[in-house]
């Protein structure tokens, strides 16, 4: 829906359902077999997408890159780009998809990323991602948002943070995901981007506190739920990132923790009996277990026979022809009983 915000002088779209709670989009990780895993064990978190380029959108092969399951919603697609026209087009071709919400990436610090002049380098360049939002928004009706660090390299974070988001935001995006940390170009590479720069959580409430009519989400080194709640003190959302991933159990507390609600399923292992009919639908359109069964490492995590578990998909998913009855022999494996850190 679309509305009027006499205090930014533009017309906004209100994000589909809430955005309290969501899942970091993670390169390499959160593909489609994962997102649908990570929707078994929450109904209210949102999704993102794998950082997609524009080009790979516009010219590449969008049924393989972009198809989704409808169980997935809310889940929205996030863009890597710079030129305006290019973020339109992928824009309105991840709507016509039925994707809830295009993101675009300002965060990722890869040099692959900063040579093709989209990610964290365009912290840079606040006013060419103005110019790529306000395009985004005239394409499509869903929202639009930004995924940002707090800074690069030597800029102040005060001054950097503040300059993008009033820009963004004044070009209409919906919403800031602000990662709480710097991003150095020059001297770290993307896995020490994620873990040296130290967190700075009070730069994203201070963002917050400035831009009160602003959805404020942040993410970066949040470790669950109780964790989470802290956060909505101070900020509009909470985006979890290799926590879930890692720890995927951890979802499992993510409705009834943040929206006072049931979780889909109870255990673990009711998790997966309900994705072994989509692993088997998978299984008989060409895709390799192992493609699934990848993201399910962490699942057990603290669980006597969780590292059995591990073992026995590692050395039986990757074989050619691999099955459900891998997965479900591995699940044999694991004692009953929730994971250690949750039974402390």
């Amino acid at each position: 829906m679309r509305t009027f915000d006499p205090q930014r002088g533009i017309w906004v779209t209100s994000l589909i359902l809430n955005n309290k709670f969501s899942i970091a989009p993670m390169m390499d990780w959160t593909d489609r077999h994962c997102r649908f895993f990570h929707r078994l064990m929450t109904r209210r978190a949102r999704l993102y997408t794998e950082m997609l380029t524009t080009g790979a959108v516009i010219h590449g092969d969008r049924a393989r890159l972009l198809g989704f399951d409808a169980s997935e919603h809310p889940v929205a697609l996030q863009l890597g780009g710079s030129n305006p026209d290019e973020l339109a087009t992928a824009a309105k071709i991840g709507e016509e998809f039925g994707y809830d919400e295009v993101n675009l990436n300002v965060g990722c610090p890869s040099d692959r990323v900063k040579d093709g002049r989209f990610g964290a380098c365009l912290m840079a360049e606040p006013e060419l991602v103005a110019r790529g939002v306000a395009a985004m928004k005239r394409a499509v009706k869903i929202p639009v948002t930004v995924k940002c660090r707090i800074g690069i390299d030597d800029q102040d974070p005060e001054v950097a943070l503040d300059v993008l988001a009033r820009c963004v935001i004044a070009a209409g995006a919906d919403a800031l995901v602000v990662h709480a940390r710097k991003a150095w170009l020059n001297g770290l590479s993307p896995k020490e981007n994620r873990n040296i720069p130290p967190l700075d959580y009070d730069r994203v409430y201070r963002l917050k506190a400035a831009l009160p009519h602003v959805p404020i989400i942040i993410n970066g080194g949040i470790a669950g739920i109780t964790e989470a709640k802290r956060h909505l003190a101070h900020v509009d959302g909470v985006m979890l990132g290799r926590a879930a991933y890692q720890e995927p159990w951890r979802l499992l507390a993510a409705d009834p923790g943040l929206f006072g609600e049931a979780a889909p399923v109870a255990t673990m292992k009711d998790v997966f009996t309900a994705m072994l009919p989509y692993i088997e639908d998978q299984l008989a359109r060409g895709v390799r277990l192992h493609a699934m069964t990848r993201h399910f490492v962490g699942a057990f995590h603290g669980v006597p026979g969780a590292r059995a578990f591990r073992r026995h998909l590692a050395e039986n998913g990757v074989r050619p022809g691999a099955g459900v009855k891998v997965l479900r022999d591995a699940i044999d494996l694991v004692e009953d009983g929730p994971p250690a850190a949750l039974a402390a």
